[in-house]
């Protein structure tokens, strides 16, 4: 990834694409076949001598383009960057680095998809507590936590296959987009051969709504990353220990206290998300230029575009290495199951009553009243008191369940009857 938003790669499709043009001219009958030649054999450049250019021309493109021209030589030289001007070559070089970059980038979803759905299906009936507001609510699986993720993260796949799809655009229409001075069968030929399609229409520049949502699809794949990221932080702190980040030998996780062992990745990754969605606003500050184009967009594109892919391409990688590696703890989910006392089974008694006949406000106060019960038993430190006992106890809940009816309904077991369907529709049948 870094090697794609080097300066040297830049300055290489620069130059792939004066030849290309170049070439397309001879087709026109404007460059002679043989100045082409001769273009094509001495085009070249150095870093070094486009810094030393640039230094007094204070233009990179043109730094560039005497410097190939210089390498070039004698009058076939005159055909370099012919009709072009500057944003022609630096926004079509733009949206190669740009495919090239989501290519890297889907390849890394790919990659963390399959981490994600083996860690799925070897807790597929994991049971755990599921939580809403950080407060038990109903029995879920750890398999189930990581067929959601494998479900946002095959939208992230799609979302950046579109991405790429939508900033594949290049353009070679001149300084205000009309192609005044170089057919457009010219930027056809061009675009064709680098794998992109003609800007419909353009000024100047291309319009930066197309890289805007490119931006901000790399900082939504980050939110996600950070999303899950955030989960397993929760899921390592020391009261619920349910999953834990991998802790390599040799590791330390403070310079105090040298019993710790942190979510530090978790955190980092949650970090750089952060800075990704500040990259997105920026992007989204480019949008509005002046007339046909000014630069205001131009130096903050250098920094967000290869931050942004290079930072995305490795919190991508380290979510592969983290989900992977990491340290789940079965026993300690079935103990955090158990801390509700079974209260979790209040739904499923709500709707075995309405089911009965009782109106729900009626099964809503029976079931709430032997919570509340629950409730006080547990904090009394009371054994034997749990959810289940509570409503087996209570005739008003009692008379309306045959023998052994009740026992059947309050388990783990009922909440997983359709645990198979819902890994179908997420992988598929195997």
């Amino acid at each position: 990834m870094r090697e794609i938003w080097s300066e040297q790669r830049k300055l290489e499709i620069w130059l792939q694409i004066e030849l290309i043009a170049s070439e397309a001219l001879v087709a026109e009958g404007i460059v002679p076949q043989t100045d082409f030649d001769r273009m094509k054999a001495g085009a070249s450049f150095t870093i070094e001598r486009c810094r030393e250019l640039e230094k007094t021309l204070n233009h990179d493109v043109i730094a560039f383009t005497t410097n190939v021209a210089e390498n070039i030589g004698g009058a076939a030289s005159r055909w370099l960057h012919f009709g072009l001007t500057s944003s022609d070559i630096i926004d079509t070089a733009f949206a190669v680095q740009m495919t090239q970059s989501a290519d890297i980038l889907i390849a890394d979803v790919q990659a963390l998809l399959q981490v994600i759905e083996k860690k799925a299906r070897e807790h597929q009936f994991t049971a755990m507590i599921g939580r809403s507001h950080g407060i038990h609510a109903e029995p879920t699986t750890f398999g189930m936590k990581m067929a959601l993720m494998h479900d946002e993260f095959g939208r992230a796949l799609e979302r950046l296959k579109t991405a790429r799809e939508t900033v594949a655009v290049g353009k070679l229409s001149g300084a205000v987009g009309t192609s005044a001075h170089l057919d457009p069968s010219v930027e056809t030929h061009v675009c064709k051969q680098l794998g992109l399609r003609p800007a419909p229409i353009a000024t100047q520049v291309i319009q930066r709504d197309i890289h805007a949502e490119f931006i901000t699809t790399l900082a939504l794949v980050g939110a996600s990353i950070e999303r899950w990221a955030t989960e397993f932080r929760h899921l390592q702190r020391t009261e619920v220990l349910e999953a834990e980040e991998y802790f390599a030998k040799g590791q330390k996780g403070s310079s105090a206290m040298p019993h710790k062992r942190n979510p530090i990745t978790g955190e980092r990754l949650t970090g750089l998300a952060r800075v990704l969605r500040g990259n997105a606003v920026a992007a989204l500050e480019n949008v509005a230029l002046w007339h046909e184009r000014d630069i205001s967009h131009s130096s903050v594109e250098r920094i967000i575009f290869p931050d942004s892919c290079t930072l995305l391409d490795y919190m991508l990688t380290l979510l592969a290495k983290l989900t992977q590696g990491l340290i789940i703890y079965p026993e300690n989910m079935k103990r955090n199951l158990d801390i509700s006392m079974g209260m979790w089974n209040s739904q499923t008694v709500l709707l075995a009553l309405i089911r009965k006949g009782l109106t729900r406000e009626d099964a809503y106060e029976l079931c709430q009243r032997n919570a509340m019960k629950t409730w006080q038993a547990k904090h009394a430190g009371e054994t034997g008191a749990d959810f289940k006992t509570q409503l087996l106890a209570d005739p008003d809940v009692s008379k309306h369940f045959e023998p052994g009816e009740l026992e059947k309904l309050c388990s783990v077991e009922f909440h997983f009857r359709h645990i198979n369907h819902r890994f179908e529709r997420v992988f598929g049948q195997k």
